[in-house]
């Protein structure tokens, strides 16, 4: 990592309360979870009405400075397609204990996808919501699956990332398949995204949302970890197998203090 970046101290989770495409009204048909752990990212959002897949991203979130703080996100996993760096994204600090986070990025609800500053509102989950108090030892962590893993089928290039907070958990899958547009000259790379999202609740795991048709194929953190001492994970670039899959840990954080990120720690 280029020593001008940083990275946030704390793990936390987010959700977004509206978007705003300039200069229209504010909006909200996403129902979004923001797992952040060290310098690491995944985020999953599905339409509130159709329960459909709207976006789903991971990577790393890289703290550029504070006042505002900024944060450049990479895209390793995008169902957009847009495998791209972020341009610095302010997060604003407002009354409401949320943050503004303002920007420019492609708009794919209008024909061209063309760019359009936006502005989100996004608001910080509290102990509660994210079944703190309900786990015995407070946990937050992000896995990699591992490109050089002998099980990996690198041609295909599938990529998945796994995510826990306290009780919340995301997977995400990301298989790009190359092939030649009608013409048989030009590559073209098609895509398939599959999540799942868990909670834990009523003390027990629940599955909320299972998405794509390789969802089946994604660990579920009610049947896939109960031979796993999570709390092990401790070290960055660790190797760790999940199922059939050997895992990059990519962050590791016991949360006993959970809240929004207000530092910059240089490197």
């Amino acid at each position: 990592m280029s020593p001008e970046y940083g990275q946030l101290l704390q793990s936390h989770a987010s959700t977004r309360v509206s978007l705003r495409w300039l200069p229209e009204p504010p909006f909200e048909n996403n129902e979004t979870l923001v797992l952040m752990v060290g310098q690491w990212y995944v985020d999953l959002r599905v339409n509130k009405e159709t329960g459909a897949l709207d976006w789903a991203i991971a990577g790393q979130c890289l703290l550029k400075d504070n006042n505002p703080r900024r944060i450049v996100f990479t895209h390793t996993i995008d169902s957009h397609g847009n495998f791209n760096v972020s341009d610095p994204c302010p997060f604003i600090p407002l009354p409401d204990e949320c943050d503004l986070e303002t920007g420019a990025m492609s708009r794919p609800d209008v024909p061209g996808n063309p760019v359009t500053e936006y502005e989100e509102v996004w608001r910080y989950l509290s102990k509660d919501e994210i079944g703190m108090d309900q786990v015995e030892k407070p946990i937050a962590w992000i896995l990699e699956s591992d490109d050089n893993d002998p099980a990996h089928d690198s041609h295909q290039g599938t990529k998945t990332f796994l995510a826990r907070i306290e009780g919340r958990y995301l997977a995400l899958q990301q298989m790009c398949i190359h092939s030649k547009d009608q013409s048989g000259d030009q590559d073209k790379i098609i895509c398939e995204v599959s999540a799942k999202s868990e909670e834990f609740a009523d003390g027990h795991w629940r599955v909320k949302h299972t998405l794509g048709l390789g969802n089946v194929g994604l660990p579920s953190i009610c049947n896939d970890f109960e031979d796993h001492d999570q709390h092990s994970w401790e070290v960055p670039g660790e190797i760790v197998t999940v199922g059939w899959r050997r895992y990059i840990v990519r962050a590791f954080e016991t949360t006993e203090k959970l809240s929004k990120p207000t530092q910059l720690a240089k490197f």
